[in-house]
């Protein structure tokens, strides 16, 4: 009844949000759901700290990590680590609009220049064993060619990959910000649609505004996934009804107390391994609560950083207690 593939359902990779504590909440919510890192650039890794960037918890899985970069070798070299260190996918940036990403020559600006994601494709292809898949726009500035995509898939699909997860909307490079790209340029979802029925033996997910659990459904009868962003972020208990509505799990038995206490448990394994502030990680649940009594108060409970020094499980039992009395 249900297809398995890795794509059906994922969390798109977003840049301050994505991070492998915010991957853990993730993971504690939905068993199957596809999981993206940050967009990493391959000169952080070839030049950086490598196990800062691609570390991440063993529950993650499974877990893509994105590149962002055009020089082939480059990538070739940062796609083989990234297998390496154990992903499961390796996901080249073709669609992020900001003008820091395109001075790198990279992100949207590359769906001008199909021919060379081909051969990053190629390289990349070529050295690892796991999936390598493209994120990319519809088109770019005020081009709304369906022709535009259509060859830029077909190209980049001739080099060896074979997923394309595709936001809806044109990437305009100038004049508007990143937040405004995502909320701007017109959702197009019919010209996905066409996309899959002109390339049936690819496997097409779509990206962009998609907010309810209807609307995954409503997609998913004409593409093979969905990628769910900002509303997954926010809202993340939405994550805990996925396994069940799509991929014919069991419903589940989770509730908010009991992912709050994992969260905590896994704040304190943090802080005696890496000497991680519960801090950083409790950002990233400030959504759990969403519209539930007491939500805000316990929002400022666990982002209060004059609470910084005192250990998480105590900054739960005063949210809890603070919740309770709003309550």
């Amino acid at each position: 009844m249900f297809a398995h593939t890795p794509w059906r359902l994922s969390v798109a990779p977003m840049m301050d949000w994505t991070d492998r504590h915010c991957r853990y909440l993730h993971r504690l919510l939905t068993r199957h759901t596809l999981l993206y890192t940050e967009m990493v650039t391959t000169g952080a890794l070839i030049h950086g700290d490598v196990p800062r960037h691609l570390r991440f918890n063993a529950e993650e899985h499974p877990l893509a990590l994105q590149l962002g970069g055009s020089e082939p070798a480059d990538l070739a070299q940062c796609a083989k680590l990234g297998q390496d260190w154990g992903y499961d996918e390796i996901n080249i940036n073709c669609g992020c609009p900001s003008e820091r990403v395109q001075r790198g020559a990279f992100g949207a600006c590359l769906m001008n220049e199909a021919p060379l994601v081909a051969d990053c494709v190629k390289a990349m292809v070529d050295v690892v064993d796991v999936p390598v898949t493209v994120k990319h726009r519809i088109g770019i500035d005020k081009n709304e060619s369906y022709d535009f995509v259509r060859d830029f898939i077909g190209t980049v699909s001739e080099a060896g990959c074979n997923v394309f997860i595709v936001h809806a909307r044109n990437a305009w490079l100038k004049g508007l910000s990143p937040k405004e790209n995502r909320e701007i340029p017109p959702l197009r979802y019919a010209l996905v649609h066409q996309l899959k029925r002109e390339f049936p033996h690819l496997t097409i997910a779509i990206n962009g505004g998609l907010t309810t659990s209807a609307q995954i459904t409503e997609q998913l009868q004409h593409v093979d996934g969905v990628m769910l962003g900002r509303e997954a972020y926010h809202n993340p208990w939405w994550l805990a009804e996925w396994d069940a509505a799509f991929y014919g799990a069991s419903p589940t038995e989770l509730s908010r107390d009991i992912v709050e206490e994992q969260m905590v448990a896994y704040m304190e394994r943090e802080a005696a391994e890496h000497g991680t502030s519960w801090y950083a990680i409790a950002r990233h649940m400030l959504g759990l609560r969403h519209g539930m009594p007491g939500a805000r108060r316990w929002r400022q409970v666990w982002s209060d950083h004059r609470l910084k020094g005192l250990p998480a499980r105590e900054v739960m039992a005063q949210a809890r207690g603070v919740e309770l009395a709003a309550a």
